[in-house]
């Protein structure tokens, strides 16, 4: 499922109280490790991410993942995405549109974005 994309836009729902929260996850990490004896460069190594069992980053969802177990939410994949930019465009597109700042049925408490147009030319 993977394949080349770099990740995904989620929703997760608390099946208890139909709270939802909009966010984003990477598939894969980048790790920088330090040079070997008698190299002068830094190494980078890329591992999956925790992507399987991530529930985002709210401390009030985690807070509540927490209390009451995995299994008292669903997540759904809302998108793949084949970048970073085009991750964060969807991401902040479907909170916009579900007005999660404004409405009570969201655990979203920001949205922070900064996509250059350059970066999603490929969507057009």
């Amino acid at each position: 499922m993977i394949g080349d994309h770099y990740g995904f836009v989620y929703s997760i729902r608390d099946r208890d109280t139909g709270k939802r929260y909009i966010g984003k996850k990477c598939f894969r990490n980048t790790k920088t490790l330090p040079p070997l004896k008698g190299q002068k460069r830094k190494r980078r190594t890329i591992t999956e991410s925790d992507w399987r069992d991530y529930v985002g980053s709210n401390g009030t969802l985690k807070a509540l993942v927490e209390k009451y177990g995995r299994e008292r939410f669903e997540r759904e994949i809302l998108r793949l995405c084949r970048t970073a930019s085009e991750a964060s465009y969807f991401e902040a597109k479907l909170q916009f549109e579900f007005d999660v700042l404004l409405s009570d049925d969201f655990h979203n408490d920001q949205i922070m974005v900064r996509i250059n147009r350059s970066h999603l030319k490929h969507l057009k």
